[in-house]
């Protein structure tokens, strides 16, 4: 009974986890196009409206791991849809806000029940899917996501214009109840989600909180003030960090337990997700410039061919997911990896040689490699993890990708810069910005490649790995 029940991805349950991701998505994207709108409207400066995108990515961030922790305490299926609550709550709020610094704080609350939306469907996933359907609705997932960051910058410029920049995160509103229905009438949480009961670990939360949330502010203000403490707050971070190393070493019930880590399948996952995630992050933040300097377009252009890569992604993604599910996601982790590996090459050499076309062929030869990584990544880290660790180690993947996105946005915008050798990028030669956009790509294929490296240690050690392989794996209880 439960197999007929969960072998189809598109059931409601496994759709509310889809549409949970969409919505959080939609939440990062959408906003952004609203800000220059928002600062006219409600009186702020650029660097302060900026902050209603930095609010949601900060707690975004810093809770990930937090919200993973307490939804293998009290349930999964209860914290996702408590998430899903906050969001929705938030983005009313954040509509109705009459000031800069209330939209901020309902930013800011928005984006820990964004944490919740986008790592704990990953677990949920796990509770509810037979492994031999785990990959594809892992798939499906990532292309919800895709859908979410590739029409949300066009959603929001649709809504400004027909009904202002509150309506924005109006629309977010019927879309979570949706999603919080939909959730809700999913299968219950795993008995071993409720069995074991560990303590909070409040003082690993505070310990991480701070460093992540520090690191954030560091790497990401630069950019919008000038005088901004770089050096201190990644100092901070760096301290806060080793702080709760140390804990964590020594807590009874730690957020992050060291066993967790010492799994190569979940450690290795986390790191293979926060080098893909920086370097996913470079097209999205070195490609406007490119675009705009070297190759003279006009914005409308510059949007539709940045979109290239993300409709490739939703094209690929669950076709990714059921291949998978056919050749288990170590082997296909790799093959993803290398894929990207090819697509970073393509988008370092092929722009000089022929122009757009060059470029738009890289974007879109490096989706496909992503999404078979993510799949496959995804897959195998979760189905290494206790089940009772499930929730924390969503949270993991979703801290490692958000850091990587923070990263990516602050290092390799910085080598883009430095490599064009204009002292403004707004300045440099189309040629300087060429030769830019080659070193950094070629950084990123270099990156790639260290990622295939980590993966086929993984794969070597497999045979020691405690997790179960998808295909021979027991299907997991869904509900009690």
């Amino acid at each position: 009974m439960t197999q007929s029940r969960t072998t189809s991805p598109l059931r409601s349950g496994t759709a509310g986890l889809a549409l949970s991701v969409l919505v959080a998505s939609l939440g990062t994207s959408a906003a952004n196009v609203a800000l220059p709108t928002i600062a006219r409207e409600l009186g702020g400066t650029f660097a302060q409206t900026q902050w209603v995108a930095l609010a949601y990515l900060l707690t975004m961030t810093a809770t990930s791991l937090t919200v993973g922790h307490l939804g293998d305490l009290i349930g999964r299926r209860r914290v996702l849809w408590m998430g899903i609550a906050v969001f929705t709550g938030a983005a009313a709020l954040s509509a109705l806000a009459p000031t800069l610094w209330m939209l901020i704080g309902a930013r800011a609350l928005q984006g820990v029940g964004a944490a919740v939306m986008m790592a704990l469907p990953l677990a949920r996933a796990r509770d509810m899917v037979p492994p031999e359907h785990l990959g594809r609705v892992m798939g499906l997932l990532g292309t919800t996501a895709a859908v979410g960051t590739a029409s949300g910058p066009a959603l929001g410029g649709l809504l400004i214009t027909v009904a202002g920049w509150p309506a924005i995160f109006a629309a977010m509103v019927p879309l979570g109840a949706l999603a919080a229905i939909m959730t809700g009438t999913a299968d219950g949480d795993a008995p071993t989600a409720r069995a074991d009961r560990r303590g909070f670990d409040l003082g690993g939360v505070l310990l991480l909180t701070a460093a992540v949330g520090l690191y954030t502010l560091g790497v990401t203000m630069p950019s919008a003030d000038e005088s901004w403490p770089t050096p201190a707050l990644l100092g901070g971070a760096v301290a806060a960090a080793a702080l709760f190393i140390l804990r964590e070493a020594r807590a009874s019930h730690a957020l992050l337990p060291p066993a967790l880590l010492r799994n190569r399948d979940v450690s290795i996952g986390a790191i293979l997700n926060l080098i893909v995630g920086t370097v996913m992050m470079s097209t999205l933040v070195v490609g406007p410039f490119f675009l705009a300097g070297a190759l003279h377009l006009p914005p409308a252009a510059i949007g539709a061919t940045m979109a290239a890569g993300p409709l490739a992604s939703i094209c690929t993604g669950v076709i990714a997911g059921r291949t998978v599910d056919r050749f288990g996601p170590r082997l296909m982790t790799t093959s993803g990896l290398s894929a990207m590996v090819i697509g970073a090459l393509a988008l370092a050499l092929l722009p000089a040689w022929w122009g757009l076309p060059g470029y738009i062929a890289g974007t879109v030869l490096l989706a496909p490699g992503y999404q078979l990584f993510l799949a496959a990544n995804n897959t195998g880290v979760l189905s290494a993890t206790p089940a009772e660790r499930r929730g924390v180690t969503s949270g993991l993947l979703g801290l490692s990708r958000n850091l990587g996105l923070i990263t990516g946005a602050s290092v390799l915008a910085a080598l883009f810069s430095a490599a064009s050798g204009a002292t403004e990028i707004a300045a440099a030669s189309p040629g300087a910005l060429t030769d830019a956009l080659r070193v950094t790509f070629l950084v990123t294929a270099a990156l790639l490649v260290a990622a295939v490296v980590l993966s086929l240690a993984t794969r070597r050690h497999g045979s020691k790995a405690r997790g179960p392989k998808p295909r021979g794996e027991t299907a997991p209880t869904t509900a009690r």
